[in-house]
C-alpha cells in the first residue's frame, strides 16, 4: 500500500447521498435557466405577462442567475468527484444566488404569479447547507 492510498480519508455515505440529493435538486435550476434563455416560456406554461416580464430581464440579473444555477450544479458534481473545488464553486453559487435575489426583491417588481416565497427559501436552504457541506468535506480531507 503505497502512502498516497494509506493516507485517504473513506469517503462518507452521506457524500453520495447529499451529492446525487442536490445534482437532481440543482438540475431543476438548471432547466428553468435553460428554457428561460432557450425562448422556451411558452411551452412551460407562463403566460404572456409573465413572458414579457422574463423578457424584459435585466442581464446583470441574468447574469448573477447563471453562476447561481451553473454554480450549484458544478458544486454537485465537483462534490461527487470528491474535488475541493466544490466549496469554490459553491461560493460562486452562493454569489449567484445573492446577486439574483437582490434584483428580484430589491430591484425589479416581480409579478406576483411568479413569485415562490417557499422555492426561494428551499434554494437559500440548499445553497448554503452545500457550501458548508463542501467546505466541512475538504476540512476533513474526503474532498482532494
Amino acid at each position: 500500500m503505497t502512502e498516497t492510498t494509506a493516507s485517504r480519508t473513506p469517503t462518507p455515505w452521506h457524500l453520495w447521498v447529499v451529492g446525487v440529493v442536490t445534482l437532481l435538486f440543482n438540475t431543476v435550476g438548471i432547466i428553468s435557466y435553460l428554457t428561460t434563455r432557450l425562448g422556451m416560456l411558452a411551452e412551460m406554461g407562463l403566460k404572456p405577462d409573465q413572458i414579457a416580464f422574463m423578457n424584459s430581464y435585466p442581464a446583470w440579473v441574468s447574469a448573477f442567475w447563471a453562476f447561481g444555477v451553473w454554480g450549484a450544479f458544478a458544486g454537485s458534481v465537483l462534490l461527487l468527484a470528491r474535488s475541493k473545488w466544490a466549496a469554490s464553486a459553491m461560493a460562486i453559487a452562493l454569489v449567484g444566488l445573492i446577486g439574483t435575489t437582490l434584483g428580484n426583491y430589491v430591484i425589479l417588481d416581480v409579478p406576483a404569479s411568479m413569485q415562490a416565497p417557499a422555492l426561494d427559501v428551499a434554494i437559500w436552504v440548499v445553497t448554503l447547507f452545500l457550501l458548508f457541506y463542501c467546505r466541512r468535506m475538504v476540512t476533513a480531507g474526503v474532498l482532494r
